[in-house]
């Protein structure tokens, strides 16, 4: 893949290239103190200049002595409230006499273009893609939406105590295919992205930019940014060898680690809601007091809600300790079955929006270590 060299003070030339292809550009934006993904209409718009600071249940944004536009991590939001929308309206029934009409609703899928992707944050669309996509039940809102995605990958430059997406391998580096890959760059006066191509379309967004090829000297620049920011995760407090997490998972179903976390965690759904992966949702039944209209909404639920698992004659998971097994277990161990893979990606969000701090990395450890005891 050819790398191209494309000045910083260029980048907006890229944002509006992209605009003039149709698409809905949604990138990173500083809102309400977080770093959250919006609407970007010009580079303006962009977080240059600030990064972020997480820790358990800790997140602040602060400004950077540098210019960086992707000088941050991950904030609270995932890429997948734009596919797996958080509500909608699933269809419309209406009773005129004898007769009863439903009309399905099918919700407006805009071309949407995503600027700032992570490698963590590619995985987690991928797995989400083997959920909604490529599994017996197929969501067509989703396939809509995704159908007509254009994705601006980034590589990771910086990192937070939180991430641990080399556990995982899932970054930070970007291996899945994308329509461009962008490497920011700053060294000294030097300020560039390098970007390349995995698409025709994106191949005829990059025909339009000021670029020119990259040299050896820019490539190396690029390279060690990446292999350092590497070399920041798989050394950091989060990482741990996750080779046989599904059978760790699977031996200790029936753990006292389970009653431990229980006793701190909130049910609060918090860590599903950030979690780039988590699909889980439900529908309601409205209905007006004719009785003559009635809709059915589709919207996010979580495993760790009290009704989430009510059936005839009660909840199947009734309790806390239940809940937060099925969510870490399922993650972990389950999604493999299902999925084929791990539903965790190493984005590290549950960590920093859990208001109590559980850490999942540490409920791994934890439960390892009780195998030694």
């Amino acid at each position: 893949m050819q790398e191209f060299l494309l000045q910083a003070s260029d980048l907006d030339t890229l944002i509006q290239a992209i605009r003039r292809e149709g698409h809905r550009l949604l990138g990173p934006v500083l809102r309400d103190g977080t770093i959250v993904y919006d609407d970007v209409t010009t580079a303006d718009d962009l977080p240059k200049g600030w990064t972020d600071r997480q820790e358990k249940a800790h997140y602040r944004t602060l400004p950077r002595e540098d210019g960086a536009y992707f000088g941050y991590v991950v904030g609270p939001h995932a890429w997948k409230k734009f596919l797996q929308l958080p509500r909608r309206q699933i269809w419309n029934a209406r009773r005129s006499g004898d007769n009863i009409q439903i009309l399905e609703v099918e919700d407006p899928a805009p071309p949407m273009a995503f600027l700032g992707v992570r490698s963590c944050d590619l995985h987690a669309i991928a797995i989400q893609d083997r959920v909604f996509v490529e599994d017996e039940y197929r969501n067509d809102s989703y396939t809509r939406r995704r159908s007509q995605l254009f994705i601006v990958a980034v590589n990771c430059t910086s990192s937070a105590p939180t991430c641990f997406c080399t556990s995982m391998n899932t970054g930070p580096e970007v291996t899945l295919p994308t329509d461009l890959t962008l490497t920011e760059v700053l060294d000294g006066e030097q300020h560039f992205f390098l970007i390349a191509s995995g698409s025709e379309r994106g191949a005829r967004i990059l025909a339009q930019l000021p670029v020119r090829p990259a040299g050896s000297q820019q490539r190396q620049q690029a390279s060690d940014a990446i292999a350092k920011t590497a070399a920041e995760v798989a050394k950091g407090p989060r990482s741990f060898d996750s080779g046989d997490l599904k059978e760790l998972i699977y031996r200790n179903l029936d753990s006292p680690s389970w009653d431990q976390v229980a006793e701190r965690c909130l049910s609060c759904a918090n860590c599903t809601m950030a979690c780039p992966t988590c699909f889980c949702s439900t529908v309601e039944d409205t209905t007006d007091l004719s009785g003559d209209n009635a809709q059915r909404w589709e919207r996010w639920d979580s495993c760790f809600t009290g009704d989430f698992s009510y059936i005839s004659g009660g909840a199947v998971r009734p309790d806390t300790r239940s809940r937060y097994r099925q969510w870490m277990s399922h993650k972990l161990a389950t999604w493999h079955d299902q999925f084929d893979s791990s539903g965790c990606v190493g984005c590290g969000r549950c960590i920093t929006w859990c208001p109590v701090g559980i850490d999942i990395t540490e409920e791994v450890q934890r439960i390892r270590e009780s195998e030694t005891r």
